[in-house]
């Protein structure tokens, strides 16, 4: 393997394409990072991690046993562990970046093709322990945590309840005779399902369970639970605990299940940060608690629309690489088979991608500074915005899973065949990102969370009230009506609020005529569900749409004019693209007519051919090195045939000339003697 400036022989389509790009790469590249010495930080980081020696594997993961691969994994992880333990812990500027700069993803990346069966030790493990204990239960936990002498998950989902948290069925009752929490799964339905790593990794995981003590129930709260033995790595007894089995993704995670029987912690293994059991056994709640356990949350879903902006750009880069080097059929009887990159429907399929990798990584970046803000706010004993937060952050969530889920497969399809293959890594990255769709928060249940908000705020906006900053168009639509069309980018943002408002007073009158039927509101508001969701959808892709434009604006404030040009190229291919999609929306809440869907229709046709000579160099810009994209179609030397065919010959089945099969089997099938 080696870095994507090293010495090499580059496919002639690709090295034209990118001399004949009109910007200069890194200014895209310094953007995206947040800056030029992020870029710089970054590449020596991955410059010293990413090595031959710890990423090589002589047989290709898709080709080993579930239980090959996941001892693979293990083999891994380690070597990362330690690669991060010893070395990036202490490498100097690795701060600046802050925990949204996912670094550390990256490289991962490049060293498990699917995920790591640690992956939630420092992703929700190590997080919880911060935001859920007090400060001397983090100086016992943390140190432990950090060295890996404990190795976390975090199992809340359960096999019969999941996003309805108030549903959970596994009981904590406090016994204050031995000052001990007795955890105990009720019922089938009740064992902890899904927590990656808890299968055959993990000695202790954090569990959300009901908490009982005085014979009263106090909701949800989470402990930590050693479930193996530190020398053995046994299970102990009163724990059953095993792996769910195969997956559509994440086959190397050994995502797990996990039942107690009556099984006994101490009392300070719960989480009391925000509640505390005393040794008597008497609870006691601070005011903050629900909120504080919201914004765990909270953060986890502003983390995960910077993941899927980032694997939607490695898709981007292999479809729109391999379209750059693949030629195929002819325009004109005679002349030499074009590049697919250059047939219009394949820059449909591609270019919002690139479009919507951007989109989503400057709104996770802005989501994750106005995060920033509310942490600061529930800190100094402010929780106002919280509730607007948890909107925002739910929808985001929502809407950016299940575009990139879509965008990958549109990638996918637009690489042929060749994308069926699993060293193209397509099918792992969608597989991936398929699965953020419904963890921490599904796709319908996270939309109607924002819809309840978002009924609320009209009903604010009603009563003239004030109302916060993302919603506050509903005070402008909800006096104006009918919203004005006007073909600028500026005007598709305000249209697309105009959509959003329309579409929440319309579920607002919907609620309303049913429960003057005699209906409860609970029914009524069962009965506009899909009504709501299409609401909170709209809103979502209205604040999409104007955070893209706005911060890809100020971003590019002092960049050259070629790159402020591309930029402004793709934020307005984006809002053309979505307008688009949602014609029939605007022809009912707005004043578009039939010759501006036609305008509509020319300026995106207009954009894609903009775009076309740029494409290459828009995803260099995403600068993603070989061994991270592990794939055989997006490598940045474009030998797409040479290496489809060495991945090919590593497969076992062409170690031997002849399979043994033949002999068992197809031999005496042909002779008659099976």
């Amino acid at each position: 393997m080696s870095d994507n400036k090293g010495v090499r022989r580059v496919n002639e389509d690709l090295a034209r394409e990118r001399a004949n790009c009109s910007f200069d790469v890194r200014e895209i590249t310094f953007l995206l990072d947040g800056g030029e010495n992020n870029t710089i930080t970054r590449k020596k980081i991955e410059d010293f991690t990413l090595t031959d020696e710890l990423l090589s594997d002589k047989v290709p993961d898709e080709c080993l046993s579930p239980k090959e691969k996941y001892e693979n994994a293990v083999r891994k992880s380690c070597l990362f562990g330690k690669l991060v333990k010893d070395k990036l812990l202490e490498f100097g500027g690795l701060e600046t970046f802050g925990p949204n700069s996912f670094v550390l993803r990256r490289i991962a990346d490049a060293f498990f093709k699917e995920i790591s069966p640690l992956l939630l030790h420092l992703g929700m493990f190590v997080p919880t322990i911060l935001g859920q204990c007090t400060a001397e239960q983090q100086s016992e936990w943390l140190p432990r945590a950090l060295s890996m002498q404990v190795i976390g998950t975090y199992a809340q989902t359960e096999l019969g309840h999941g996003t309805f948290i108030r549903g959970l069925e596994t009981t904590a009752t406090y016994d204050p005779e031995t000052e001990e929490f007795v955890l105990h799964s009720p019922t089938l339905s009740s064992f902890k399902w899904w927590a990656g790593g808890l299968g055959k990794t993990v000695n202790h995981c954090i569990v959300v369970a009901q908490l009982h003590t005085k014979g009263q129930c106090h909701g949800t709260h989470p402990f930590i639970v050693q479930i193996r033995d530190l020398e053995t790595h046994q299970p102990l007894p009163g724990i059953k605990v095993g792996e769910i089995g195969p997956k559509l993704g994440f086959n190397t995670a050994d995502n797990g299940f996990l039942g107690f029987d009556k099984y006994r912690i101490p009392r300070m293994n719960m989480m009391m940060k925000n509640a505390q059991i005393l040794k008597d056994g008497t609870y006691v709640k601070l005011d903050r608690h629900g909120k504080m356990t919201y914004g765990t949350m909270v953060f986890i879903r502003v983390m995960v629309v910077n993941e899927v902006a980032f694997n939607l750009a490695k898709a981007a880069t292999i479809a729109v690489r391999y379209s750059a080097v693949r030629r195929q059929s002819e325009k004109k009887p005679g002349e030499p088979e074009p590049q697919i990159l250059d047939y219009v429907t394949q820059q449909h399929k591609l270019f919002i991608c690139i479009a919507t990798a951007h989109a989503l990584q400057l709104t996770s970046d802005w989501l994750w500074r106005t995060f920033s803000g509310v942490v600061t706010d529930i800190k100094h004993g402010k929780t106002d915005s919280l509730p607007e937060f948890h909107a925002l952050s739910s929808c985001l969530k929502a809407i950016s899973t299940s575009d990139a889920a879509l965008l990958i497969e549109q990638c996918r399809h637009s690489c042929g065949g060749h994308g069926y293959m699993m060293s193209s890594n397509l099918p792992l990255i969608y597989s991936f990102v398929t699965a953020t769709r419904t963890y921490e928060g599904d796709y319908t249940v996270l939309l109607l969370q924002t819809a309840r908000f978002l009924i609320k705020a009209w009903e604010q906006a009603e009563a003239g009230k004030p109302l916060t900053p993302t919603v506050s168009y509903l005070t402008k639509y909800f006096k104006d009506g009918r919203v004005p069309w006007d073909s600028t980018s500026e005007g598709i943002v305000n249209a697309a609020y105009g959509v959003a408002a329309g579409k929440i007073s319309a579920c607002v009158k919907s609620i309303r005529n049913r429960v003057k039927t005699g209906l409860s509101y609970e029914d009524a508001w069962d009965l506009t569900t899909v009504q709501l969701v299409a609401a909170a959808e709209a809103h979502c892709r209205a604040v999409i749409c104007d955070v893209y434009r706005s911060e890809a604006v100020r971003l590019t404030e002092k960049s050259s004019p070629n790159v402020r040009a591309v930029m402004r190229q793709l934020t307005t291919l984006y809002l053309h693209y979505w307008a688009l999609e949602r014609i029939g929306d605007l022809l009912r809440y707005s004043a578009v007519s039939e010759e501006d869907v036609v305008a509509l229709q020319q300026k995106y046709e207009e954009l894609l051919a903009l775009i076309r000579p740029d494409a290459v160099g828009l995803v260099d810009a995403f600068d993603i090195r070989d061994e991270i994209l592990n794939s055989t179609l997006g490598a940045y030397d474009g030998r797409v045939y040479e290496r489809l065919m060495e991945e090919a010959l590593k497969s076992p089945l062409n170690a031997e000339p002849v399979n043994r099969s033949f002999h068992m089997y197809l031999k005496p099938l042909m002779q008659g003697k099976l």
